[in-house]
């Protein structure tokens, strides 16, 4: 699965159980995400063990993204699996703090910043 524009790509990877999150993520609310977070479930889904979610190449997330990642992470809560690992960058700000609070909703999100 792939959605790409001349601004972003995001692509889920079922043989890795990764989605690659790339570019510069500035769509105007909910309803501009809604396929990027039917993706999103849909891996999650489709994984039993761990979803490898791969944001280091991802730049801009505005707050209705962020929103986006935070509703994501509830649901794989109220289902309880599968186990979510999130890669980020330590290069690119937003993502440190942004990141760790996905922690506060699911305490066993694996982070890892590079």
């Amino acid at each position: 699965m792939e959605i790409k524009t001349e601004d972003y790509t995001v692509r889920y990877d079922e043989a890795t159980a990764t989605v690659s999150c790339a570019g510069s993520l500035r769509l105007s609310g909910m309803e501009e995400y809604a396929p990027i977070l039917h993706m999103l479930n849909e891996a999650a889904e489709q994984q039993t063990d761990a979803l490898n979610l791969d944001l280091r190449n991802l730049e801009f997330l505005n707050s209705s993204g962020i929103n986006v990642l935070s509703k994501f992470v509830i649901n794989v809560r109220q289902r309880k699996s599968p186990q979510v690992n999130v890669q980020g960058s330590k290069k690119i700000p937003w993502q440190g703090k942004s990141l760790k609070n996905l922690q506060r909703l699911l305490p066993t999100l694996e982070l890892s910043l590079e």
